[in-house]
């Protein structure tokens, strides 16, 4: 039995797995990541491979963007400071165990789990969504996952689909992110005067008649289908995927997107439409992780 470590660095708390060639998670660790010295959170890595015990093929890494994906190194992510900033973090991981190091973000490893053993396995193209804090996408061609002519291919959240629309932190105004994320939906909750903690809630608000709450939700749904509709059109996918908290665990909003971008199409696309909630746990971005440095090895 072959063995692959997956990595998933994220700025409050890293996680590291060994995963077996059926892409089972065979052991895993957590530990809180060093977000200004990569030194410590690196050597806690290796430390973590070592214990494992097992002779390993590579490993797949996922960390906060911006990333340079064709380089294997970490830009200017705001949740990792100091010398994180323009790290070859590929590089330096694998000088430090000898053996390869493949980065990719969360969202395109997500998709690529989808696309090998998820709800698109059956499918050559597969785009994936995450509509959860913030709103990230991975685009999987034949189980490879598309980079793009610079790495930055899927980088979606900017994506604007209001003229000087909402905004939040660094998403421009009219961003995706800023209108059909989690963060999004409850911060215009927020500032509407609604008392709410979470997505969930501004829906909960928006069946019982809360009018504030249902354009908000309003404004989610169709623009999120607005944007899946594009997608359609530009790269006629055979299924999209979606990942996250609000896709999951607001009933039905998944059938609703689907029913919208049939809406929003040529009459000819209709059938072609597949909506569809993702199947996989939270480790679908290790699973990703673990195929990837598996596949580099054929």
């Amino acid at each position: 039995m072959r063995y692959a470590v997956a990595i998933d660095i994220g700025g409050t708390n890293t996680r590291v797995a060994l995963i077996d060639e059926e892409l089972n998670i065979i052991s895993r660790e957590q530990f809180s990541t060093d977000n200004k010295e990569p030194e410590n959170t690196l050597n806690e890595i290796c430390h973590i491979i070592k214990s494992f015990d097992k002779d390993i093929v590579g490993v797949g890494m996922s960390c906060p963007g911006p990333l340079d994906l064709i380089n294997g190194k970490v830009l200017t992510p705001p949740n990792l400071n100091g010398k994180w900033h323009n790290l070859e973090i590929s590089k330096v991981l694998s000088e430090k165990i000898g053996k390869p190091v493949y980065l990719d973000n969360d969202a395109n490893l997500a998709g690529l789990a989808e696309a090998v053993v998820g709800e698109g396995k059956d499918c050559n193209i597969v785009q994936y969504l995450t509509v959860s804090t913030g709103l990230g996408a991975g685009f999987v061609i034949n189980k490879e996952v598309y980079l793009g002519a610079h790495g930055f291919a899927n980088e979606v959240a900017n994506s604007i689909m209001i003229q000087d629309g909402p905004s939040h932190g660094n998403i421009l105004p009219g961003g995706i992110e800023a209108i059909s994320s989690g963060t999004a939906i409850t911060e215009r909750a927020k500032k509407a005067g609604l008392l709410v903690k979470h997505a969930g809630e501004v829906n909960d608000l928006a069946l019982s008649g809360n009018e504030v709450a249902a354009g908000i939700m309003k404004d989610a749904k169709n623009y999120l289908a607005n944007f899946i509709a594009l997608i359609y059109g530009f790269a006629d996918p055979d299924i999209v995927i979606l990942g996250g908290s609000v896709a999951l665990k607001i009933d039905g909003f998944v059938e609703e997107i689907e029913a919208l971008v049939k809406e929003k199409v040529y009459g000819v696309m209709k059938p072609y439409i597949k909506v569809r909630k993702s199947t996989l746990n939270e480790d679908s971005g290790l699973i990703g992780a673990g195929y990837l440095a598996f596949s580099k090895q054929k």
